[in-house]
């Protein structure tokens, strides 16, 4: 079982619950508004970390961060973006089995068209009401598991 963990929009907040729940990922995915350096690096020494740029990741810091990325976990192949309104490519004739976004703050899990769609909601600061979350995909062979967890009430 190959472990991902998914964050998003932290916007330079790293909380503790999100750090515990990220521990012995083997990958860690960031999907945009990042919002520090540090927070990178504090990511990085729990897994290795794919990230893209988020809206909020201006300057010299987040110059080399693409806007988009698609990796291969375990035979899975993952498209990463900040902004899903954004997406500029037709997942499933690219062959991706899962699309991970951020920008909203909605935790999202859908499949369309046999394509799962994830965004883990915000780990940052509170916006209205949406709750503060992760999430996480289990990767067992083709098969893949994903879920996104609350981390406070």
């Amino acid at each position: 079982m190959f472990r991902v963990g998914l964050i998003s929009d932290t916007h330079g907040l790293l909380r503790p619950a999100a750090m515990d729940f990220l521990r012995g990922c083997q990958r860690i995915i960031h999907a945009g508004d990042i919002g520090g350096v540090a927070l990178m690096e504090a990511l990085s020494a729990v897994a290795p970390v794919t990230a893209v740029r988020g809206n909020n990741d201006r300057g010299e810091a987040f110059a080399d961060l693409p806007p988009t990325a698609t990796i291969e976990l375990s035979g899975v192949r993952v498209h990463v973006l900040h902004d899903l309104k954004e997406l500029a490519i037709d997942p499933r004739a690219q062959g991706v089995h899962v699309v991970v976004s951020g920008h909203s703050h909605k935790p999202l899990v859908e499949e369309r068209e046999g394509v799962l769609y994830v965004n883990p909601g915000s780990a940052g600061r509170r916006r209205f009401r949406l709750p503060i979350s992760v999430g996480e995909l289990l990767i067992d062979g083709c098969e893949v598991m994903p879920r996104v967890v609350e981390l406070d009430g």
